[in-house]
């Protein structure tokens, strides 16, 4: 006899318990270690990448960019010469049957400049000085002078194609090349050559038997853009290849060759390397770990802000503040600080105490804008406004110069 409700039958106990995690267990509990792991080799691997190109000043001889002058020395090369860049200024100074090269002289020392002038080279050698300023000619070259504008700054005017009208052998077997930058007065122990208006870019200054000075206003010609252009390859071979041995001694522009090494350490001079890196890959590891426990807060709730605050507005308040003020001066200083500093990390110029020098920085502009250097000088460092009109009127000459050094 049945009753209205049957009793299931039981399903058999398992003969046995696996307590061995799953695969996907197993993927629940290791998924973001996983994750951030391969996060943490992929940006080892894009740092790796990063820190293997190297930055170089311009007219390095290893720099491969348009500024650089790698072509040059590898044109050199093929030719039979032996080319080395050496950082040992004695080194380069005592080598016999060599060519120096000194790119921005003024930017040595004193000493160093010193050291140049009194070591005795022996016969068979030649000291080329690229945009040699003042100081340089002073110590190296003091027979040269240096013409310069109603504002005493050097004289000088962009590259461009002009004939040699010398009697240097290495200019007349180039014939018209691209020449430009500082201008000299080559002095009666001098010859000068491709004369432009004001002066020459080019001297030669025969300081002993076999042994000369050579001084180029710019290295323009020299770089990998230029070599190929006119006659720039055959002055380049002839100026830099009279010797077997050419030496190519640039310093490093962060050091600004106005003060030893030992008095310009700072503290990051004194950690490891590697510190850095190791640095680089704890932060992204504690944003990984911060981005995984968020999740744990749940999703982000939006709320509306009572007033929209543009942002702008800052700028626009310390504007009225200065117009209040009548600080037409202080503005217009502000203004061209923000240019000069954004012009020289454009035209790749060393900045000293936050600053670049105003008599390079008005001459790399000049060179590139081929504007008069006395306009480029009282637009970037002239006097203050006297109305808001003329202040409205700098704002827009600076921003024109800009646009114009980007793109030129």
């Amino acid at each position: 006899m049945t009753t209205g409700t049957e009793t299931p039958t039981p399903t058999p106990a398992p003969s046995g318990t696996s307590l061995a995690p799953t695969a996907r267990r197993l993927w629940d509990r290791t998924r973001w270690y996983l994750l951030a792991t391969a996060v943490l080799l992929l940006a080892a691997l894009l740092i790796t990448g990063l820190g293997t190109h190297r930055s170089y000043p311009p007219l390095d001889p290893r720099s491969t960019d348009p500024d650089g002058t790698h072509a040059a020395v590898q044109l050199l090369r093929t030719q039979g010469l032996t080319v080395r860049q050496d950082t040992d200024l004695e080194d380069a100074l005592t080598t016999p049957d060599s060519t120096l090269v000194l790119v921005a002289p003024d930017r040595l020392s004193p000493a160093e400049l010193a050291q140049i002038a009194s070591t005795r080279r022996g016969d068979r050698t030649r000291l080329v000085l690229i945009a040699a300023g003042p100081a340089a000619l002073d110590a190296l070259a003091p027979t040269v002078t240096l013409p310069t504008d109603e504002n005493g700054l050097p004289a000088g005017l962009p590259s461009a194609e002009v004939p040699a009208d010398c009697a240097l052998p290495e200019a007349q077997r180039a014939g018209p090349a691209e020449l430009g930058g500082y201008l000299y007065h080559p002095g009666p122990a001098g010859l000068g050559c491709y004369p432009r208006p004001g002066g020459t870019p080019l001297v030669r200054v025969a300081d002993g038997t076999d042994r000369d000075t050579v001084l180029l206003g710019s290295g323009r010609l020299l770089t990998n853009e230029r070599l190929a252009k006119s006659g720039n390859a055959a002055l380049t071979l002839g100026l830099l290849g009279a010797h077997q041995n050419l030496i190519w001694y640039l310093p490093d522009p962060a050091e600004g060759g106005a003060a030893p090494a030992a008095d310009q350490h700072t503290l990051g001079d004194y950690l490891p390397r590697g510190w850095y890196w190791a640095g680089l890959q704890l932060a992204v590891a504690a944003v990984l770990a911060a981005l995984w426990r968020a999740r744990r807060l749940g999703p982000v709730v939006t709320e509306e802000l009572p007033a929209v605050v543009r942002a702008t507005e800052t700028t626009e308040g310390r504007a009225r503040l200065y117009q209040r003020a009548r600080a037409r001066g202080r503005a217009a200083e502000a203004l061209r600080t923000a240019a000069r500093h954004r012009l020289a990390l454009a035209l790749r110029l060393p900045l000293t105490h936050g600053a670049p020098d105003p008599t390079a920085l008005v001459a790399a502009t000049a060179d590139r804008t081929t504007r008069p250097a006395a306009e480029l000088h009282t637009l970037l460092y002239g006097p203050a406004p006297a109305d808001d009109t003329a202040l409205l009127r700098l704002t827009d000459h600076l921003d024109a110069l800009e646009r114009q050094v980007r793109q030129p």
